[in-house]
């Protein structure tokens, strides 16, 4: 796209990433299966071996940074095999023994394990809530912070920007997990952020089909070593999986509108509910993230948080929903929901429930929600 910083969400999600029209060629080219490809001579050119570059990645990568960095035109981005892959290429790419790393420690599930592994190579980590901006007060001496805003399960928000300016002048890199909120939702880079990072098997691609993962830097030059880690770790997507993930792009910003707007019709509903405690979504007007979200945000994202007073009222009334799915993941088309707490790791109560909202007529889900409610009461 010639000016991506120029258009519209709709029209840079539609458009991202195509390749320029020749005729007889497919508007989006298949997928390309390849470990090795022809190279008589000296090694040049993009392609070389199937672990370094792929022409399918290429374009998905192109896709994304117009998303995500639209009108940046020295921003890099890369692809992963998975969300995981992304954050930790990362993290072990910029840092080494004796540096220190801020971390929320209210993220995503699968981040003590990686503060597990930081900490065996030598590197301090310390941890913060993501609430009122904690992180800034174990900041000094750090070499990178890492941000996730919302927050995944609880869907608390910090301020990028004045995190990153914080960061930023104590010579800090920042890098934001910015999987709930989308390009759509925000934009890291564009709030200061050195690193947008996020997991695509979420609602950037929303079918639940796919696992993969994205780095985007404001800087090629922090990328070279992002890039050696994804070689050396070999942490690579398949094409078919880029080839589906371009393919989804084109429908985000339709997903991401309606999936918005039934995310609070269903948390209105659940403000009603004298059973429901604890509920949280950026987009609540009356929600503690709801003044700084809506400064940095776009969109609120699609996953509503709230309790129920026990785990058993809390099992009965996702086996007693219809239109939503008992599964582990977020973003997708058709609606899901799980007891967080029945995989530890997460500080929340028994009660919790995680609650992804999908794409169904908006009183129908809501109707659904409000029915299971009263089909779980003892």
């Amino acid at each position: 796209m010639s000016d991506p910083g120029a258009f519209g969400d709709g029209t840079r999600a539609v458009r991202a990433g195509l390749p320029e029209p020749v005729k007889h060629e497919p508007s989006v080219p298949g997928p390309v299966f390849a470990a090795h490809y022809h190279l008589p001579g000296d090694p040049t050119g993009p392609y070389t071996y199937g672990r370094d570059e792929n022409p399918t990645w290429t374009l998905l990568e192109r896709a994304i940074g117009e998303l995500e960095a639209p009108g940046q035109d020295s921003a890099e981005t890369l692809v992963f095999s998975s969300g995981m892959a992304a954050i930790s290429s990362v993290l072990f790419s910029q840092l080494r023994a004796g540096d220190v790393a801020v971390l929320p420690n209210d993220g995503y599930q699968a981040l003590p394990l990686v503060v597990e592994q930081m900490r065996a190579y030598g590197i301090e980590v310390r941890t913060a809530p993501t609430a009122d901006d904690a992180q800034l007060d174990v900041l000094d001496g750090a070499r990178l912070l890492w941000i996730e805003t919302p927050s995944n399960p609880g869907l608390d928000v910090c301020d990028v920007r004045r995190l990153t300016e914080a960061a930023h002048a104590r010579g800090c890199l920042v890098a934001v997990d910015n999987t709930l909120a989308t390009p759509l939702g925000q934009r890291p880079l564009e709030l200061g952020a050195d690193f947008a990072v996020a997991s695509g098997t979420k609602q950037l691609t929303g079918h639940g089909d796919l696992l993969l993962g994205y780095v985007v830097a404001r800087d090629a030059g922090l990328m070279t070593a992002v890039r050696r880690w994804r070689k050396i770790a070999g942490a690579i997507p398949g094409p078919m999986e880029a080839w589906l993930a371009h393919r989804s792009l084109a429908t985000l910003h339709l997903r991401a509108d309606r999936q918005g707007t039934n995310a609070l019709a269903v948390a209105e509903a659940l403000k009603e509910r004298p059973e429901v405690t604890g509920l949280r979504h950026p987009g609540l007007p009356d929600d503690p993230a709801y003044k700084v979200a809506s400064r940095q945000m776009r969109r609120y994202g699609c996953v509503v948080s709230f309790s129920l007073p026990t785990r058993a009222r809390a099992d009965r009334f996702l086996d007693a929903l219809r239109l939503v799915d008992d599964a582990t993941s977020f973003g997708g088309v058709r609606s899901t929901a799980e007891r967080r707490g029945r995989w530890g790791g997460d500080a929340v109560p028994e009660g919790f429930i995680r609650f992804s909202v999908g794409v169904e007529d908006t009183d129908d889900l809501v109707a659904d929600v409000l029915r299971a409610l009263d089909a779980s009461a003892e």
